[in-house]
């Protein structure tokens, strides 16, 4: 076999071998997923639970979020007040977790009292479309902001977007969401006071995560006003996410025959009045 013929050989095998490695590296990757939101899937929401033991509670548990936020399951409830909640200026990173959006805190970023216990801010994501609807409504955008306490319990407040004028929060981060990769980018200190909560009106309950591993317990408060977000900002955040998240919304979960604690409720402004699901 001459110098010509063992060349020719050797580039045959160095491209089975290239091309062998790009299957096996594309395989990897499609097995890395750990779930999809896409319907009927293998991976999509209706089978988490079978994708991993630990979570098993996306299909048998009995609090699970998102859930429908109707009116004809209310009740009134004429305790529980003003959304109270202390944030402070604190160093901020963005993250790209491949289905979602995030900015991260570092350090202590202020926290809510919700009935004598303090959660401590954690992170902010997005869904789009949203995850809770109102009376059957869904909305353009669902920002969740998570806080934990001192036992590793979560609260998250929800804010609904339309179309509409641009977020202040959004407005912030658009140009870095525009160069997100995979890699995390410091954002410096961010004030969590730029997101705008509105706190005399807003709805509560307790449900889980809506994410794997669908964890319940979850305090969750969803505020009543609807706020705005720009075409540009809610495009920007369908293209940061890898392709197949761009909507990353969990479908409703059942609330029929929820018993539900009294820490679920509409409050009314300016109003002794509260309801309750």
């Amino acid at each position: 076999m001459n110098l010509h013929t063992n060349l020719g050989f050797f580039s045959v095998l160095l491209l089975l071998f290239i091309l062998f490695s790009s299957s096996s590296l594309a395989l990897a990757k499609a097995e890395d997923v750990e779930f999809t939101y896409e319907e009927g899937s293998s991976k999509g929401p209706q089978n988490w639970w079978l994708l991993n033991p630990k979570w098993k509670v996306c299909g048998e548990g009995k609090q699970q979020s998102p859930i429908d936020l109707s009116y004809k399951v209310m009740h009134e409830f004429t305790q529980l007040g003003k959304l109270a909640k202390n944030y402070k200026p604190a160093p901020a990173v963005l993250k790209n977790t491949g289905h979602a959006i995030m900015m991260k805190w570092n350090g202590n970023a202020g926290q809510i009292n919700i009935n004598g216990t303090y959660y401590k801010l954690i992170q902010c994501h997005w869904h789009t479309p949203s995850e809770h609807t109102l009376n059957g409504r869904k909305f353009e955008l669902e920002l969740h902001v998570v806080h934990q306490n001192s036992k590793g319990e979560t609260a998250v407040i929800g804010i609904w977007y339309i179309i509409g004028r641009p977020d202040r929060l959004l407005s912030k981060l658009l140009s870095n969401l525009k160069s997100l990769g995979d890699k995390d980018i410091d954002l410096g200190v961010i004030n969590p006071g730029i997101i705008q909560f509105g706190s005399r009106k807003y709805y509560r309950y307790v449900g889980s995560l809506t994410t794997p591993p669908c964890t319940e317990g979850v305090v969750w408060t969803i505020v009543n006003k609807v706020r705005t977000v720009s075409r540009a900002q809610l495009r920007a955040l369908k293209e940061a996410v890898h392709h197949g998240y761009e909507e990353n919304a969990r479908p409703r979960q059942k609330n029929a025959g929820r018993q539900m604690k009294p820490e679920g409720y509409l409050m009314r402004a300016g109003s002794s009045t509260f309801i309750v699901f």
